[in-house]
């Protein structure tokens, strides 16, 4: 059963304030002292997916409350990652907040989601259309601290999320990916335009003790490889391997020099 929302201050700071919200779950206003959204392509890639790996759980443990738009891709996956976490999350939907056209792994993420935190919505029966989604676009901005964009095509919509928080002074923040991936155009030019901070992982590292845990790190301690060779001798996809090895890079654990990767 859904209720109509109290205020949220943050949304004061829209032209277009929603005239009324609705939710379901728990309601704690402690929910909204600190948030991060975390938004990107429905198309997200093996490396968008380790990206929200390493990104929510490093919100949540910096206290953010993670808010996204529970669309398939990196929303859902960001909801997911911070569920696991232990963090409490936000989904702002773009369709009403009673639509029954979810499926059953959508109500069982909404089920999860409600326990500890929000879902949202400015409606009660709409369904999903075109327009909906930058509606929604706008609270997930507005009640943020901090917007995160993992993966962004050229013409996506976590962009759309990204030019409102600028308009409404909230910092943004862009991974940057491999050049030749799609779903890193939007992200990358944010980043080259100056629209939005560079966000790196935290490095994985070598430990004081001279070990690691990262199998990767590991193999290249001891001699330089390509991403295949490293791929066959952990029996793991090229493409998972090649995500890893791109994240290890941004975050300087790694260094390529001519299609080769050493420990830096």
């Amino acid at each position: 059963m859904a209720n109509i929302a109290p205020p949220i201050p943050r949304l004061r700071d829209l032209t277009n304030t929603p005239k009324q919200l609705y939710y379901r779950g728990t309601w704690d206003n402690t929910l909204f002292v600190k948030c991060a959204a975390v938004v990107g392509s429905r198309r997200m890639t093996q490396y968008g997916r380790m990206v929200v790996e390493k990104l929510v759980p490093q919100l949540v443990e910096e206290g953010y409350t993670i808010v996204s738009g529970f669309m398939y891709g990196v929303d859902q996956a960001a909801h997911r990652e911070c569920l696991a976490a232990g963090g409490r999350t936000i989904a702002v939907l773009g369709w009403g907040i009673n639509w029954k056209g979810l499926d059953s792994a959508d109500k069982k993420l909404m089920a999860d989601i409600e326990k500890t935190g929000l879902v949202l919505s400015e409606w009660e029966e709409q369904k999903p259309l075109l327009w909906t989604f930058p509606q929604r676009n706008r609270i997930v901005a507005a009640v943020s601290h901090d917007v995160f964009v993992v993966e962004a095509a050229a013409k996506s919509g976590a962009l759309i999320t990204a030019a409102i928080a600028t308009k409404l002074k909230r910092p943004v923040w862009a991974v940057p990916g491999p050049v030749t991936s799609k779903t890193s155009e939007g992200t990358n030019r944010l980043i080259a335009n100056g629209f939005a901070r560079m966000w790196l992982p935290k490095r994985d590292g070598v430990k004081k003790e001279g070990s690691t845990d990262n199998p990767i790190i590991k193999l290249l301690e001891s001699e330089s490889m390509n991403a295949s060779e490293i791929a066959r001798k952990l029996g793991e996809p090229i493409d998972k391997v090649g995500a890893q090895l791109s994240l290890l890079v941004l975050s300087g654990d790694i260094i390529e020099r001519e299609g080769s990767f050493y420990v830096s």
